[in-house]
This record gives C-alpha cells, structure tokens and sequence, in this order.
C-alpha cells in the first residue's frame, strides 16, 4: 500500500501507520500486526455484546453524570451500529491476542470514538468517554457472559425445543409400530418405536433444563470491578445500573456480579455452560448414532427406517446412499466436545485477578452455542421429519425374537425359558411355536403372554 493509503495515529507508544479507511486507530493496528495467527475474528454475536454493553454503559455514565449528554448521544448511536453489524469488517483482530482481550476492548473504543467523532462533530476519545468506567479486565469477561446468554436463550434452546417437538410429533405417528429393543447391540424385549423417540426428545428437554439452570451464573456480570476487581475509577453504581438497563433491554436475568474478585479472575460460569453444552452433544451424539444404525443397510444392516435421500454417497458405488445428516451432527458434537476441553483449559488459566485466556473461551463458547443450534435444526428438518418405518420387516422380526421368551419367566421359570429361547434361535422359528410344544400353556394363552404390543406396557406380561 502506498503512503496516500495510511494516516499516521498515536497511542501511548508513540506514532503508527493504519489504513486511511480504517474507523479503528493506533492500538487495533498494533495488535493486528502483533497476532497475525489464524485469521479467525471474534464472531458476531460476541461483537453484537460489545456494542451493547458500550452502549449501556455510556447511558450510565450519563445518569451518573460523569459523561456529557451530546458525547452519550453520539456514542449511543455508534455503538448501536457495532451492535447490529454494520462495521464487522472493522474488528479484524484475531481471538489468539492478549489473553484479557485488551486489543478488541480498544478495538471497540477506537471504532466507537471515530464514529461518535463523526456525528457529534467533536473529539470523542475512546479511553475516556468509550470506556469511561471500564477496563479491558472487566469488558471482555462481561461480553462473553452477555453474548453466550443471547445465543442460547434466543438461538439454542428455541432450536433444541424445535429439535424435541419434531421427535414427539414424529413418535406420535409411529406409536403403533412395536420394534425389537436392543442392550449391547444385541435383541432385547419389544419397545414401541414412539417409546425410542421419546427417551431422545426427553434427553433433549433434561438438556435444555440443565442450560437454563446455568442462567444465574451466566447473568452475573464482571463490568464495576473494572482493573483488578475493585472498582477503582468506576462510580460505585456503575456495574448494578448497567446490568439492571441489559436486563431491562433484553428481557434476560442480568444481575451484577455478588464478587468482581470471582468474576475477572475465573471463567466458572463460563466452564459450566459449556459443561451443560458438552451434555447435550453427547445426548445428540446418541440420538444421530441411533438414526445411523436404524437407517444402516438396506440388505445386510438393521434397516428399520429410510432416512430421506439427499445426495449420492458414493463416488465409486452407483445408487449409495450415505446418512449423511446424522454424520454432519455427530461431527458438530465432537466439535463442542473438543470446544469443552479448551474451554476447561482457559477456565484453569485465571492467575491471581485476571484470567488470561479470555478470547479462545469466548469464540469456542459461541461456536458451541451456533453450532449446536444449527444442527438440532438441520436434524430435525432433514432426518426426522422424512424419515420412513420399514413396518412389514420389524414386525416380522419382532415376531422372530427369541428375547420374547422373558415374559414367560414369571409362568415357566428362568431355566426353561432359556431353553425355549436357544431352540427358537437354533431352529429359526417363533418362541411361541416352540412354547406350545416344550409348555403345558394353550395357545391362547402363549399368544395373550407374548403379544408384542403388551410387552411394552410394563408389569407382568398376561397378568
């Protein structure tokens, strides 16, 4: 780039060259020449926080009377541009920075002051007014708690009930066909198919349960510890009115931190969301897994569904037809599993009063969150609203289950139960047929003992 190009800014360090377009200034250069690492930036919704969290703090600063009200009004409207996403493309910085997320705190202040700059038509600095009341320490751990509970209260959990309600509709469609239960991969007693979609859809509704009981530790915000927990600089109101004004805005439970101490030198409540998003990844690992061996087949596998056909599986095999919706979720959930672990990590790397590992927490968070929402809905919309029951084949093969036999335990005893059961499977023939031959029951009876259907009732089968 030529010299026409730059404009020359100052910080605290003397003189730097930054893009003549750029709204960001001396300090959001230095870092984004210091972390040339990944390419990856904060994501949207942590940016959308920020510019909420600058605009609500600049509205107390004002009712506190340490800001002027021309110099709040303008950066009140910026910020509200950073909020929405109008000047993304002007927070380059990557997450592996400085671990208090300082650079994309200043990030935020230099991009706010030249937009306040512009409107109000004189200086706003972005230290003083931007981030009159703040530091970096107190910001950045505030922006995570804000932007992870939007994301799961607006995105992941309305997807998750969406995921669940698909489950329940499409089991209550199915609540008539009686299937083989399987332990350890192996035959086991009769369940009703909508009883298998029901324990996935309860999975789902524990997860959300779990995430909302996160709330009160995820509402909690660090900003009024400012530096090092004890509010130096800050008016002593500061961080309970700015927490009551996002719960007002928001409709969420934000309340001021009860220890500025806990909240800037721990990410506790942080380890702990993702901990709950760690659960419902492996509760949706086991539902995509389920689909998996349903749908495995169609000649040699269990077969018993027909997930929908979206795309050829194959480039060699003609007419392969992968489950490639289940695959893509089990791939989200080792994503988050493996976002916990660096999460856990950060969450260990708090020393004496700040934690240092603020911004990879912070993006692992968010992707978990985003991920996961999409994914509940992606399986929701392309695996279990069209997937079709092979009803003929599990009904004869239910019939063919040698496990019937456990009803009879009650009437003819374990051992001759077992017994019955090793011939049906050795000859290949029903454990009804082989009863009436090795019992003393009628027909009626065996029939009424192991009718599939009552099976899946509980209790005592033809008590």
């Amino acid at each position: 780039m030529s010299d026409a190009q730059f404009r020359i800014e100052k910080d605290s360090m003397g003189e730097v060259k930054v893009p003549a377009s750029a709204l960001y200034a001396a300090q959001t250069q230095r870092a984004v020449e210091n972390f040339p690492i990944s390419g990856i930036p904060f994501p949207r919704p942590f940016i959308r926080a920020l510019g909420m969290v600058k605009a609500t703090a600049a509205e107390v600063n004002q009712s506190l009377g340490l800001l002027d009200g021309a110099v709040v009004g303008a950066i009140v409207s910026a910020s509200a541009e950073v909020e929405s996403g109008q000047h993304d493309a002007q927070f380059p910085l990557d997450i592996f920075q400085t671990g208090s997320g300082t650079s994309t705190n200043m990030n935020a202040n230099e991009v706010i002051a030249t937009l306040a700059t512009q409107r109000l038509g004189a200086k706003v600095h972005p230290n003083d007014h931007v981030n009159c009341s703040q530091s970096s320490n107190d910001v950045i751990p505030t922006t995570i708690h804000v932007s992870a509970l939007l994301e799961t209260a607006e995105s992941l959990i309305p997807a998750m009930d969406y995921l669940a309600s698909a489950i329940e509709e499409k089991a209550a469609g199915v609540d008539h066909v009686v299937t083989t239960g399987r332990t350890h991969l192996m035959d086991a007693m009769p369940i009703r198919l909508s009883q298998e979609l029901g324990g996935w859809a309860g999975q789902i509704r524990d997860c959300i349960e779990r995430l909302k009981a996160t709330y009160p530790r995820i509402g909690s915000l660090a900003l009024g510890g400012t530096a090092i927990g004890t509010g130096i600089n800050a008016h002593p109101e500061f961080g309970a009115k700015v927490a009551e004004a996002l719960a007002a805005k928001t409709g969420l439970p934000f309340k001021t931190s009860g220890n500025y101490f806990v909240s800037l030198s721990s990410l506790d409540a942080v380890v702990e969301l993702s901990g709950q998003l760690k659960t419902y990844a492996a509760a949706l690992m086991k539902i995509a897994n389920d689909l998996r061996w349903m749908n495995s087949g169609p000649i040699h596998g269990i077969a018993e569904i027909a997930l929908p056909s979206l795309q050829p599986g194959s480039s060699i095999m003609p007419a392969k037809v992968n489950p490639v919706v289940p695959e893509s979720a089990a791939m989200v959930c080792a994503q988050v599993i493996g976002n916990d672990a660096t999460i856990t990590i950060a969450g260990q790397s708090g020393n004496f009063q700040l934690n240092v590992m603020l911004p990879v927490a912070a993006y692992n968070l968010l992707q978990s969150i985003h991920i996961l929402g999409t994914a509940s809905r992606m399986l929701a919309d392309k695996a279990i609203a069209g997937f079709t029951v092979n009803e003929a084949k599990i009904a004869s093969l239910v019939e063919m289950n040698p496990i019937l036999v456990t009803a009879l335990n009650p009437v003819i005893g374990y051992e001759k139960g077992a017994a019955v059961a090793k011939q049906a499977f050795k000859e290949g023939r029903k454990v009804k047929d082989v009863a009436a031959e090795q019992t003393d029951l009628s027909t009626e009876r065996i029939n009424e003992i192991l009718d599939p259907r009552k099976l899946t009732e509980g209790g005592v089968a033809g008590a």
